[in-house]
């Protein structure tokens, strides 16, 4: 299935049903498909050609992501840009991308004029809700085209490409990751097999659409569900349309899980409706974790993946979070769940080869879930993808249950005094702490140890942290090897644009070697 084909199957199902909804507004399936191939052909009207690549650089918006199922009728390639990135980091990507548009808010025109001029294959700009001096206003781009796209028939060909996502590089240059239509539909079949949907869902999109909130929206249109669009992040506003819509589904990375715990609303709102509550993007409290379950109900979900094989490399739906009398698994609850029904894990040693139960090395995936490759990228694809096995770069261990467990990035473990340290084993026992909100936990060098284990912890709202008492705390409960040598506090952590904490820039920070 092409991108537009799970839109095209939902409205299938009742064309009046709502499909986008934001601000108290709907379109219905029927508007957001008419809209859709308008954009289409638009952009074959603008002279776009299989395989070119159209970026969209915008907020959460149904006009916005209404134009990603334009940009797949037309045969082109949608490149997810996140506005709030720096000017110089988009003109990276979209240069890398080579994309010919770009479809923008004119919330983003001053980012936009930074980098115009600086891209010369662009060679379409289009303001989707306003004037913007060097680009169309969508009226005018829309009127180029014709009101419907001929339908593309046949499968989606073997090199045929759905999305170019940006990523990171071990380079600190970034890598675009080529999702094929594949791809995409194995995440699709793997989220409607593995997770709970009892009637037409209503999905609640809080987290960016340009990441996992967006791609989650096509096993939902697939079955004719409601997307509730937020476009800013709020909690607050969170709970109130969790329950006016009676929302069945959304995702949140843990971050704002621990904000939603932590509003005085949480406990007022009901619930009831939900099905999955997916969580992921990293890794999660579990004692946070066993307090969402109680307050929020029994429908956490969890997921993991990583840009190169999108969502589903694992998966806890809610009733492996309980036992078979209903109670919490708290022994589950640090695992990432068990390896998805399409995707084979492995965990390999340095040299490659498998390694036993309960061991720990480098997770590594197999699966037509798993990308095509990296961009104009021949070298790093080869590395990644060597032996037939995607390297996720991520260290963990598979259980007896079958159960993976992520213990850490491979490059965040911690050497000190010759011991393997992983940081989110330390930061589960940090976050154990009541007084702690959030924390991140590095290793910065150290002339006696090598490395020295350093803590940054986040304090509740009102609440104090000991940094004696954190450790004689963390100490009790997984030795002192492993207990922070250092714990600073902050009202704060450095996060990227999606959520995650940047634990380099904690490292530049405080990264003075210590005698």
């Amino acid at each position: 299935m092409r991108l537009h084909d799970y839109l095209d199957k939902g409205a299938s199902l009742g064309p009046e049903r709502p499909c986008l909804t934001t601000d108290g507004t709907s379109m219905s399936y029927a508007d957001v498909v008419a809209l859709s191939h308008r954009v289409g052909a638009a952009l074959l009207g603008r002279g776009l050609r299989a395989g070119s690549r159209v970026a969209i650089l915008s907020a959460n918006d149904p006009v916005a992501f209404t134009c990603v199922f334009g940009i797949s009728r037309a045969g082109g390639v949608w490149c997810p840009v996140n506005p709030r990135n720096e000017a110089a980091e988009n003109q990276e990507l979209l240069e890398l991308f080579g994309a010919e548009v770009v479809l923008h808010q004119a919330a983003f025109s001053p980012l936009v004029a930074a980098i115009r001029d600086h891209l010369p294959q662009v060679h379409t700009w289009v303001c989707l809700d306003g004037d913007d001096a060097g680009s169309l206003t969508l009226a005018d781009f829309l009127s180029s085209g014709t009101a419907q796209v001929p339908e593309r028939p046949g499968r989606p060909g073997a090199d045929e490409l759905a999305m170019l996502v940006g990523t990171g590089g071990t380079t600190g240059r970034p890598k675009g990751v080529m999702l094929t239509p594949t791809n995409l539909e194995t995440m699709t079949a793997l989220t409607l097999m593995g997770y709970p949907f009892d009637g037409p869902p209503v999905y609640l999109a809080l987290a960016p659409l340009t990441h996992a909130a967006g791609v989650l929206c096509f096993p939902v249109l697939s079955l004719g569900g409601e997307v509730v669009i937020m476009r800013t992040p709020d909690v607050g506003g969170f709970l109130r349309l969790l329950q006016e819509h009676r929302v069945t589904h959304t995702f949140l990375p843990p971050t704002l899980i621990y904000m939603v715990l932590g509003s005085p609303d949480l406990d007022s709102t009901d619930t009831s409706s939900l099905q999955c509550f997916w969580y992921g993007a990293a890794p999660m409290s579990a004692s946070r974790l066993e307090e969402a379950l109680r307050r929020i109900g029994p429908v956490m979900a969890q997921l993991f993946g990583q840009t190169e094989a999108p969502m589903m490399i694992s998966m806890m739906p809610p009733r492996d979070h309980l036992r078979p009398d209903g109670s919490v698994a708290t022994e589950r609850l640090t695992s990432a769940g068990r390896p998805a029904p399409l995707v084979t894990v492995t965990i390999l040693d340095e040299d490659d080869r498998p390694v036993p139960v309960g061991q720990r090395g480098e997770i590594c995936a197999r699966s037509s879930l798993v990308m095509a490759g990296y961009w104009q990228d021949p070298d790093e694809t080869a590395r990644t993808l060597r032996n037939g096995w995607l390297h996720t770069g991520d260290i963990g261990f598979l259980d007896e249950e079958g159960f993976l467990h992520i213990v850490d990035r491979a490059k965040d473990m911690i050497i000190t005094g010759g011991f393997n340290v992983y940081s989110t084993e330390v930061e589960q026992a940090v976050l154990a702490h009541g007084a702690v909100q959030d924390c991140a936990v590095v290793g910065l060098p150290d002339e006696k140890w090598g490395e020295r284990v350093v803590a940054v912890v986040q304090p509740h709202a009102g609440a104090t942290v000991d940094p004696v008492e954190l450790t004689a705390f963390v100490k009790a409960r997984i030795g002192s090897v492993k207990a922070p040598k250092e714990v600073h506090v902050w009202p704060d952590l450095p996060r990227s644009k999606v959520g995650k904490v940047l634990k380099t820039e904690i490292k530049g920070q405080i990264g003075a070697p210590a005698g």
